[in-house]
């Protein structure tokens, strides 16, 4: 079993920054894949960013050139740094992590202003 806990959502204004963290624990020796997804009411979710357990890294369109996921293999933390912010990445943020299954956090909302 992996637990995830994800810190770090608010309010910020269009155009700010921001830093989302997620923590895991339990079996997180076997995670293969860590990122974030989003889920903004009426729309599908959509994968925000992914890192390998190799240092491989993704990032969804919509966000490349202004989201920086990265992780802290020492704290078990991924990381995922928002800059240059926009209203239409308002949104819930979730953490997964994985391995031969998929874990979940609890989910954070970040609400940008414009």
């Amino acid at each position: 079993q992996v637990q995830l806990v994800e810190s770090g959502g608010g309010l910020v204004q269009a155009g700010g920054s921001w830093r989302l963290s997620c923590v895991a624990s339990g079996s997180i020796f076997s995670l293969n894949q860590m990122g974030w997804f989003r889920r903004t009411p009426g729309k599908q979710r959509e994968l925000v960013a992914a890192i390998g357990q190799g240092g491989s890294i993704s990032y969804a369109d919509s966000v490349k050139g202004r989201f920086t996921i990265y992780r802290d293999n020492a704290n078990n933390t991924v990381y995922l740094q928002m800059n240059s912010l926009k209203p239409e990445d308002t949104a819930v943020y979730s953490c997964y992590a994985a391995n031969l299954r998929v874990y979940w956090g609890q989910g954070t909302q970040v609400t940008v202003s414009s």
